[in-house]
């Protein structure tokens, strides 16, 4: 079987989710200092994860628009899928500022619960396209309910 790549394509889908992550990292840059003075729940990681973990995550992401976008086949509806990834990729833009910037924490899981809710259905959309897709989103579901519950933990710890 071969594969064939457009180069571009996969560029694009890759610098998508990576630009979005790291304008919003920029945005809220010197604001997450916080996370090491406030208080934290159990299972809170070392701030030195959370951009090694996005990363993997936006690359995921971009992976995954790429099977999407580049899949071939005229009957094939993609609107929702593209609508629901742009709908995770707002509310993951948001997040940052809201929770580091704002310090909104309570605010800031409401939002997470958006995301994870337009994610779900985002590889819903993939599924039906690429399997493939579907499946490189399942550790970004899993870190978002990750980062629910971290989040949600320091909003009631920090009240």
């Amino acid at each position: 079987m071969i594969i064939k790549c457009n180069l571009k394509k996969l560029l694009i889908s890759l610098l998508i989710p990576l630009a979005v992550g790291g304008l919003s990292a920029l945005i809220s840059g010197k604001d997450m200092k916080i996370y090491n003075s406030i208080n934290q729940p159990p299972l809170s990681p070392p701030f030195i994860v959370f951009p090694i973990v996005w990363c993997i995550l936006y690359v995921l992401m971009g992976i995954s628009l790429y099977l999407v976008w580049n899949k071939e086949d005229k009957y094939l509806n993609k609107t929702k899928a593209y609508l629901f990834f742009a709908a995770q990729l707002i509310f993951n833009f948001l997040w940052s500022p809201i929770f580091f910037s704002a310090r909104l924490y309570l605010f800031a899981f409401f939002i997470l619960i958006f995301m994870a809710i337009a994610t779900i259905l985002m590889i819903f959309e993939y599924h039906s396209i690429s399997k493939w897709a579907a499946f490189l989103q399942i550790p970004y579901l899993i870190w978002l309910l990750f980062a629910g519950y971290l989040n949600f933990a320091i909003y009631l710890l920090n009240r």
